[in-house]
């Protein structure tokens, strides 16, 4: 039984992160040219495999068409602990195609696009389900964060975008994906899932990168530094299902997702800095964890759980820039931080939160390498550890060695520290190094050691 927070999580911006850089939240930081976010992890591409020797970019941009194509893969090995301490390597790997064309010369419209992504993933393993944690519990973190559950090429997003008042004002609307919008102020540089980006993902109502949904979002800069983002989505539960890969239709909508979101883009502390402040709102149907209707355990109530249609999911972080060279601003050392608070009743998760440091060119010899380390624990909801509990009871099961057992989590801090060596200008080998504390939050898991390595390739 898998934590449900995570299936929202099947999937990564991290190809997002590495192909758009300073792209993915607002135009400010295009027209500020003071604001530099190279050192908070949103650098972009240095350059790519084909475009020099095939000239394929230089004659698509021609026509309006820009493109990035990219592949990563990701290596996990337990060296020490776990649930089971059987030593095994798993590998996964994507590749992704995002484009843009213009259709200013179709529709007289200087800034209008279609936005599209198409992901394929390959080899359905996971080091964390086979090894790292009890399965009667499920995952609340993954080693390989780019694992999705099933080996599928899928769209990932496909819509039309327009803006106005020299980029102020931003609308999208079609296919959409969150990560085109919101919560995208911290890289999804590292391995660790819980140190992938931000944390409303957690909310298990909305998906990130490769799964699509209907809807339509709308960005507001109010200032140069801050912009208000807001939109009506979809909430699907099927949408990260194999047969929904490709569909347009909305069969199993539940109802609507709400998002809202301040993003602060800053130098005001002297140094470029990101903050935001979310929440996301949903009145499909969501069933409480433990209550049934009539107020008594939901296992034993005649009419089931209790539903509601008030569900929240608050999320928030920064993204700090401590220091830089004074030779090189794109070199120094960021600080991020992020929360999720989710609704306890009927999530899994109580709360989840990361601190990470990372640097960009530590050495004078490797100006663009990066160093990073970051932390993260995960709580979980007290809720859900009264459903297990009431499980325990009912079946008089007492020991943990009894697979009638229903396992207690309640907290887990995992941590990375990885060294991610630019080979080339489109080649990324990122070696890393994994600590799993309590893994799935069980006491009765022993802590693990896992050891990692993530490439990256832009063609």
């Amino acid at each position: 039984m898998r934590f449900a927070f995570f299936t929202a999580m099947w999937s990564s911006p991290r190809i997002l992160s590495l192909i758009f850089g300073a792209l993915p939240c607002t135009a400010a930081l295009a027209e500020n040219s003071r604001w530099n976010g190279a050192a908070l992890g949103f650098e972009a591409p240095a350059g790519d495999l084909f475009s020099s020797s095939l000239g394929l970019r230089q004659a698509l941009q021609a026509h309006g068409f820009e493109y990035q194509l990219a592949h990563v893969s990701q290596t996990a090995y337990n060296a020490k602990g776990g649930y089971n301490t059987d030593k095994k390597a798993e590998y996964i790997d994507q590749f992704s195609l995002t484009f843009s064309q213009s259709l200013a010369a179709l529709t007289g419209m200087p800034n209008a696009a279609i936005e599209g992504n198409i992901v394929n993933r390959n080899h359905d393993n996971n080091l964390t389900s086979s090894r790292l944690q009890d399965p009667r519990v499920g995952f609340n973190d993954l080693a390989q964060e780019s694992w999705g559950g099933q080996s599928i090429t899928r769209l990932g997003w496909l819509n039309f975008r327009n803006s106005w008042l020299d980029g102020r004002l931003q609308w999208r609307i079609g296919l959409m994906n969150k990560v085109q919008d919101f919560d995208q102020i911290i890289p999804c540089d590292f391995q660790m899932l819980s140190l992938c980006g931000g944390k409303s993902a957690d909310s298990g109502t909305w998906y990130n990168w490769n799964v699509h949904y209907w809807g339509s979002t709308v960005q507001y800069r109010l200032t140069p530094e801050l912009t208000l983002l807001a939109g009506v989505l979809e909430q699907n539960p099927q949408a990260p299902s194999r047969g929904h890969a490709w569909s347009v239709s909305t069969d199993g909508s539940r109802g609507l997702l709400l998002p809202l979101e301040a993003e602060w883009r800053t130098r005001r502390f002297g140094l470029p800095g990101i903050y935001s402040l979310g929440l996301l709102y949903t009145n499909a149907k969501q069933a409480d964890l433990y209550l049934g209707q009539s107020g008594g355990p939901g296992a034993l109530d005649p009419g089931g759980y209790r539903h509601y249609r008030d569900t929240w999911f608050l999320y928030t972080g920064f993204n700090q820039q401590l220091n830089r060279h004074a030779d090189n601003a794109n070199r120094g050392l960021s600080l991020a931080w992020s929360l999720g608070l989710a609704d306890q009743r009927s999530n899994k998760s109580r709360y989840s939160t990361s601190l990470a440091l990372r640097y960009r060119g530590l050495f004078d010899a490797r100006p663009n390498d990066w160093l990073a380390l970051g932390v993260a624990k995960m709580q979980g909801s007290a809720n859900f550890r009264r459903s297990q509990n009431f499980l325990n009871q009912q079946s008089e099961a007492e020991n943990y060695s009894d697979p009638r057992y229903a396992p207690l989590p309640e907290s887990s801090v995992n941590a990375e520290l990885y060294y991610r060596f630019k080979a080339t200008p489109w080649l990324e080998l990122q070696p890393l190094i994994q600590y799993w504390g309590r893994p799935g939050g069980l006491t009765q898991t022993s802590d693990a050691w896992v050891l990692g390595l993530k490439t990256a390739v832009n063609f």
